[in-house]
């Protein structure tokens, strides 16, 4: 029987030759044996996001950042989906509450390609 690592890391596997629908599988597998593991909510809603199911993918970062608020790449995550959803306000704050805890250039790219995308598009 595999341990929640090993089908997380299952699951980090398939995502990189984009079976993602395989992935969410290897991710549910992962939480069966350990609900409070916070790398495969992340994953999880990654693999969701690149399936464009958008609200589910929100509720997994969602979990992840309440299992481990200082989280910073789940909160990022959460912005990603957030912007695609249109939420461009709430993306902000998770974008900011990433970069509190960790100033990755990324993270303040992305917050600022929102604040660009509302300049150019709601001028």
């Amino acid at each position: 029987m595999m341990d929640a690592k090993s089908w997380n890391e299952e699951g980090n596997n398939l995502c990189v030759t984009k079976s993602y629908k395989e992935a969410v599988e290897a991710y549910k597998q992962a939480l069966c044996v350990d609900k409070n593991y916070p790398q495969a909510w992340n994953n999880l809603g990654n693999a969701l996001g690149e399936l464009k199911r958008y609200a589910e993918a929100y509720a997994a970062f969602d979990t992840a950042i309440a299992l481990k608020a200082n989280y910073h790449q789940a909160w990022y995550n959460r912005g990603l989906v957030l912007k695609e959803m249109g939420a461009y306000g709430n993306a902000i704050e998770s974008f900011n509450q990433a970069i509190a805890i960790s100033e990755d250039p990324l993270y303040c790219h992305q917050r600022e390609a929102i604040w660009l995308h509302k300049k150019l598009y709601h001028v």
